[in-house]
């Protein structure tokens, strides 16, 4: 069956963006406990492509499968985990990048870069990290997975942020979020 991209944010509601969240099938990795675990010889580089034993993944969907299996234990190790092994991981920054915003019906709608879409709030809360000179927007995508905003949609929630007044804050869902690191 060909892969279908959900549609583009800027058209949507946020009900029919939470219908597009709701309908994505995930793999249960929280029920899994592999007895077995190693080192996937993978790596997630900072602008969001990922690596096999060097060479570069570039088949999308591949990409999306194993981000379907992707979680973050506390100590910060990033693992790919299926019913049978668990294999580190290692991420550069964060595992997906935020591509596109949209501000609809008092939610923050964000597009990551395997074309999921996560609405911020209370179980997906943004997180402004850097220093001041050159502050990074982080977004809990699941699982302790972040992504991390490009340019361009920093500056599209920038612009949010202006137009709701001069403090660097932004809404989604009730919960008020910072855009200026601590």
């Amino acid at each position: 069956m060909p892969y279908e991209p959900p549609p583009e944010l800027a058209g949507l509601t946020l009900a029919q963006i939470a219908e597009q969240v709701a309908a994505r099938k995930l793999p249960p990795v929280e029920g899994w406990a592999p007895e077995r675990s190693g080192d996937s010889e993978m790596r997630i580089a900072a602008d969001g492509r990922w690596y096999h034993q060097g060479g570069e993944i570039t088949r999308t969907a591949m990409v999306r499968a194993f981000a379907g299996l992707l979680t973050r234990d506390v100590t910060g190790q990033h693992w790919l985990v299926t019913p049978f092994e668990k294999l580190t991981i290692d991420v550069e920054d964060a595992p997906f990048i935020a591509t596109d915003v949209s501000r609809a019906d008092g939610g923050l709608a964000f597009r990551i870069n395997t074309d999921e879409l996560v609405i911020a709030g209370p179980d997906n809360p943004l997180r402004a990290g850097g220093s001041p000179d050159t502050p990074a927007i982080y977004l809990m995508v699941r699982r302790g997975c972040e992504a991390r905003l490009n340019r361009s949609t920093y500056a599209q929630l920038a612009e949010i942020a202006l137009a709701r007044g001069d403090d660097w804050t932004v809404d989604s869902l009730g919960e008020m979020f910072s855009l200026l690191p601590e």
